[in-house]
């Protein structure tokens, strides 16, 4: 992993040198936009609407636009903020940890010790452990001041980002103005049906099916070449013995079934004996045009030999 910020825990005297790496990474797969006629990548510009120019990247730098007037602020002037050039993570306050609003959370990153500041470290580690409490801080990453909340998990303190108060909604729906009347049967029932499903959380068993079929998908159409027609993804099922079908096997047997229908099926040849005609109109009507080009090329060049004949043997004479 690579560090993205470097500085200090500071909580009363204390000062814990730190380097923040991200805890979380996206297994999402990339697609891009690509021209459907021959694949190439769709590449967006920087242009200028005022100019029309395409900018160079060193060329742009940032402004707030109020709709009126255009304030210009460089990335030094940004450097040069206070709370910019501040590199220390306050602890403001510690907190019971089941107050922190879930909602609230963010992006979650690790906080690695430096080698001489382990034992310092280590100590805040266990008073958040012993207290049940985690610390409320505050600090400046990538242009921003973020509002964070210290928690230990695996015996390595997190900072886990939180959203500030005006950026949490209020839901308003005024449809949930007049809720209906609950009965104790319904209730009770509800709550038998939780019961039936309560279980400890382990989010192992949870899988992103819409990716695992992405990928899916797409190793099939590399194994069957582009000419394949793009197979309908189907759903695993479980089979008489209880295994589960395979995925990859399934689209596998569709990118098949497509190819024969395609062989079997020689009903659309219809519209292949429609544009037959078509095609030989069309190349009928491009040699009729061409051929009085080559004779017309052909006369002159007839022409110039005659006269280059002519003037020759006069000259003979």
């Amino acid at each position: 992993m690579r560090a993205i910020w470097k500085g200090s825990i500071s909580f009363g005297l204390v000062a814990v040198p730190v380097r923040l790496y991200s805890a979380t990474s996206s297994h999402d797969v990339p697609l891009h936009q690509v021209h459907e006629a021959d694949g190439g990548r769709i590449r967006y510009q920087r242009r200028c609407e005022k100019c029309g120019k395409v900018v160079q990247f060193d060329d742009i730098t940032k402004a707030f636009d109020d709709g009126g007037q255009v304030v210009m602020i460089s990335q030094e002037e940004i450097d040069e903020l206070p709370a910019q050039a501040d590199h220390d993570i306050e602890v403001v306050e510690f907190v019971p940890s089941e107050q922190i609003d879930p909602m609230r959370l963010d992006k979650s990153y690790f906080l690695e010790p430096e080698k001489r500041a382990v034992k310092p470290y280590a100590l805040l580690l266990q008073a958040l452990e012993d207290s049940e409490r985690s610390a409320v801080v505050t600090f400046a990453l990538r242009n921003r001041t973020r509002m964070a909340v210290l928690r230990v998990r695996d015996g390595v303190l997190v900072a886990q980002t939180m959203l500030w108060d005006d950026e949490i909604r209020t839901a308003e729906f005024e449809v949930l103005d007049d809720i209906p009347t609950i009965s104790s049967k319904e209730r009770e029932l509800a709550a038998s049906i939780i019961d039936q499903m309560a279980t400890d959380f382990d989010p192992s068993k949870f899988r992103d099916e819409y990716g695992e079929q992405l990928r899916a998908l797409i190793e099939a159409k590399l194994k069957a070449g582009d000419s394949a027609k793009r197979p309908t993804a189907e759903v695993p099922a479980s089979s008489d013995d209880g295994k589960v079908v395979d995925l990859m096997e399934a689209l596998e047997r569709s990118v098949r079934k497509s190819r024969e229908g395609g062989a079997a099926k020689k009903a659309p040849a219809k519209s292949t004996a429609k544009k037959a005609p078509a095609k030989k109109t069309a190349a009928k009507k491009s040699t009729a045009k061409k051929a009085p080009a080559k004779k017309t090329a052909a006369r002159k060049s007839t022409a110039k030999k005659t006269t280059t004949k002519k003037t020759a043997a006069k000259k003979a004479s």
